[in-house]
């Protein structure tokens, strides 16, 4: 049996697993769970906790070493946010996340300095404020953007603090948009357009490179740290069993909905960029071609705000709620601006109603039921885009992640999207952060047996269109 360990953050929360290979499947133990949040500071910007997110995997990785034998750990996150590194190898400044509103601005006048069509032709990245391009161009002012010596993303400023590896892997540095994807090499000239100094960009590794072994954390020492496809979602869909790539689509479904496809290149096309196409990179040479829909955000956030009111509605019941409340009819964008921020979601949601002369929901399950609705005919328009860019023709979704296990908001995907959807596997970012592992440590020969051993290692649901 060989062991690896797997750490994945989320927005708003993150864990440490323990991943063993054995017998033709792939297990996993979860042996610490954590939430954290954005923290606010006197200037009213929007933080992550670094000390705690750090504290917490650190932690969880030391818990795991003491009931396994890992060969190797890997890290996955979410995309786009980073931290500065000083030239004496110090973390330095805050780390922003990426909802903080000076985004929107720096993107607003990097496109209108560059052209959108510049920006595209080469990255082949949907325009979103949150991307790193543009943050990087809203820190121009910090002082910890003038004296750094380099920016790492999330996972790699983990692996950085384990090894004292300074690189960057490739499937998290794709979501910048400063990464050309038909090269997999930084867009030098872009970078410079924009203004941004090249120097602060570190080089560049794929998933599965051996960063080195971690030093300085006693029971932990001498583990190997390998580079998972740290981009959350590019682990997720090397968790994806496909029978059929050609015809099937993914769904990762969490705080943020990732609809695409896996392709063996890019799609930059006119109808791609008129489109949004994103074109994030995947292991062994794959490019993600998909698009990002607000996800379970919408409803997290309403969640927060009847908590904080004294109203804790757990997930089963709102499930439940919104079961019975499915004669209520109203849809919302899903990825209005209006609802990006954190705050008062169910307040933002009845606005958006009034806005557009709408039947506001008044329950939480005419709330839930909007929402998971809203969502599933963002869905179907994403994959009829995606569709008609890439000339795919979609027969069936996985639907992966925390949200596969909402068989509501499964069988409402169905029904308007008019295919078969699989469920799972929901751990489908630990196994295909695992799976990396294992190829990297020789214990599984590719991509295409990893997802075998994955396929054997879960339980899925169907859901058939009614």
């Amino acid at each position: 049996m060989h062991q690896f360990l797997a750490v994945d953050l989320g927005a708003t929360s993150g864990r440490v697993a323990i991943g063993s290979v054995d017998g033709g499947a792939i297990s996993l133990s979860i042996v610490h769970r954590f939430a954290h949040e954005v923290i606010e500071n006197a200037n009213g910007s929007l933080l992550w906790n670094w000390d705690l997110i750090f504290s917490q995997v650190l932690h969880g990785l030391k818990e795991a070493a003491k009931v396994s034998k890992p060969t190797s750990l890997a890290v996955d996150s979410w995309a786009v946010d980073y931290g500065f590194l000083s030239s004496d190898k110090k973390i330095i400044g805050d780390i922003y996340a990426y909802r903080d509103l000076r985004n929107e601005i720096a993107s607003k006048a990097l496109i209108a300095k560059l052209g959108k069509e510049r920006i595209y032709s080469t990255t082949g990245i949907q325009f979103l404020p949150i991307n790193t391009i543009y943050q990087l161009y809203a820190s121009k002012q910090l002082a910890e953007y003038k004296s750094a010596d380099k920016f790492l993303m999330l996972p790699d400023l983990i692996n950085f603090i384990f090894s004292g590896a300074v690189s960057t892997e490739v499937t998290n540095a794709s979501s910048t948009q400063a990464l050309n994807t038909s090269t997999r090499t930084w867009d030098i000239e872009l970078i410079e357009l924009a203004g941004i100094n090249f120097s602060l960009f570190s080089q560049l590794h794929e998933p599965g490179t051996l960063l080195g072994k971690v030093s300085g954390y006693s029971e932990l020492d001498g583990i190997n740290v390998v580079a998972a496809a740290s981009h959350d979602t590019a682990s997720a869909i090397a968790g994806v069993p496909f029978s059929n790539r050609e015809a099937e689509a993914y769904i990762s479904s969490g705080t943020w909905s990732l609809v695409g496809i896996e392709s063996e290149r890019p799609f930059t096309s006119d109808a791609a960029f008129a489109a949004n196409v994103t074109n994030e990179l995947g292991v062994e040479g794959t490019v993600r071609v998909l698009k990002n829909v607000t996800g379970m955000w919408l409803l997290e956030e309403c969640r927060r705000t009847w908590r904080e009111s004294g109203v804790d509605i757990g997930m089963t019941e709102l499930i439940s709620l919104a079961g019975a409340a499915r004669s209520f009819q109203t849809l919302i964008d899903p990825n209005n601006p209006l609802f990006a921020p954190p705050g008062d979601m169910p307040a933002r949601i009845v606005s958006y109603c009034q806005e557009h002369g709408l039947t506001a929901p008044t329950t939480p399950g005419e709330f839930a039921i909007t929402i998971f609705n809203s969502l599933a005919h963002a869905y179907k328009k994403t994959l009829a885009e995606i569709a008609s860019v890439t000339g795919r023709q979609i027969r069936l979704i996985h639907i992966l992640g925390g949200g596969s296990q909402n068989d509501l908001l499964n069988q409402i995907t169905a029904d308007i999207c008019g295919v078969t959807v699989k469920t799972g596997p929901v751990e489908a970012t630990l196994f295909g952060n695992i799976a990396v592992q294992a190829i990297a440590a020789g214990v599984v020969k590719d991509l295409s047996q990893a997802r075998a051993l994955i396929k054997n290692s879960f339980t899925s649901k169907e859901f058939i269109p009614s």
